[in-house]
């Protein structure tokens, strides 16, 4: 049986190993406090998750999701992702990251940035622009007419397609959209973010999950602009 591996297990992480688990796949969580730290979501999700370190968690995944705050993208393990398909859903908020000149004046995007950390992993971007309790409520079995797309970003083509792979599993069609550095186009305060899963609410994280398939995914990634 395929196998997750998160790097980071907040909200992001915890919801998709939920779905991961709903699937059938085996799930490895970690983060930066320690696998003890993370026993009741471990027994919540069942004899098909456990816990580990962050590189056992790299190591065990045939798909490794990194969702850590962007100012620790330095601090995730760089051998055990070596030849993976690495899924970034790190965004940038300079209130929580601090001001990173590069990314915001738009010479870098963050998920170029981890891929400098993790020269020998395929870094994809994904699960970025969508709130988790929206992407806890929308996966949908395949072909179901209201399925939702979520927008991939990536430098190798066969990651692109690993991850969508992975995603299909969760319950989610694909919208590719470019190479990482066309991923600033699903960054927070662009069309995509957050807002089409949300019914278009100004106050999306309040909103109730609404699905959006990839003709309105991709009409919002083509309207971004910086």
């Amino acid at each position: 049986m395929a196998t997750l591996g998160l790097i980071g297990s907040g909200h992001i992480g915890g919801t998709l190993a939920r779905l991961a688990v709903d699937a059938g796949l085996d799930v490895v969580l970690s983060n930066s406090r320690g696998p003890e730290t993370l026993g009741d979501l471990v027994a919540e999700l069942g004899p098909r998750a456990r816990a580990a370190t962050p590189a056992e968690a790299g190591a065990a995944g045939d798909w490794v999701v990194v969702t850590v705050p962007l100012k620790a993208f330095d601090q995730v393990p760089a051998a055990p992702l070596s030849g993976k398909t690495v899924i970034d859903t790190g965004n940038y908020y300079p209130e929580r990251d601090g001001e990173i000149t590069a990314l915001k004046d738009g010479a870098i995007t963050e998920s170029q940035l981890l891929q400098g950390h993790l020269p020998d992993a395929h870094v994809v971007k994904g699960f970025n622009n969508i709130f988790f309790r929206h992407l806890g409520a929308l996966a949908r079995p395949k072909g179901a007419p209201d399925r939702t797309a979520l927008p991939l970003a990536g430098d190798d083509p066969a990651a692109v397609a690993h991850a969508a792979e992975l995603l299909d599993l969760l319950g989610f069609d694909t919208l590719a959209f470019g190479s990482l550095a066309d991923s600033w186009r699903s960054q927070p305060g662009t069309p995509v973010y957050g807002l089409p899963y949300a019914g278009d609410a100004a106050d999306f994280m309040n909103a109730e999950a609404t699905p959006a398939g990839a003709d309105i995914v991709r009409a919002r990634i083509e309207a971004a602009a910086r």
